[in-house]
């Protein structure tokens, strides 16, 4: 069964970081980009990050333009999004995404507050 699994989130205070990982299994995870999308309380979903199929193109929305990085491991099957210098405005909950598979994570809950 094709499936993406995100771990990482969590409770973390405004200026501090964390990692998102997302697990793929049952299909080549790299044959397709990954995205990372977030939705906030009250807000529509919102596409935060997406990464090539060899890693070599990104792309950011510009909130997080500077303080995300995307990145891959096909050899692990696994994607990833470094979130530093987090900002109250970055808690939502996080999904992993490959589009062309039509296929989503289950999500985890980034909040940052004080």
């Amino acid at each position: 069964q094709d499936q993406l699994v995100e771990s990482g989130g969590g409770s973390v205070q405004p200026g501090g970081s964390l990692r998102l990982s997302c697990a793929a299994s049952g299909f080549w995870f790299g044959g397709y980009h990954l995205s990372w999308y977030r939705q906030a309380p009250g807000k529509e979903r919102e596409l935060v990050a997406s990464i090539s199929l060899s890693g070599s193109s990104v792309t950011y929305t510009d909130s997080v333009k500077g303080r995300f990085t995307i990145s891959r491991d096909n050899a692990k099957n696994a994607g990833y999004l470094q979130m530093n210098s987090l900002k109250s405005e970055d808690t939502a909950v996080y999904y992993c995404h490959i589009p062309t598979r039509k296929l989503w994570g289950q999500r985890t809950q980034v909040t940052v507050s004080s």
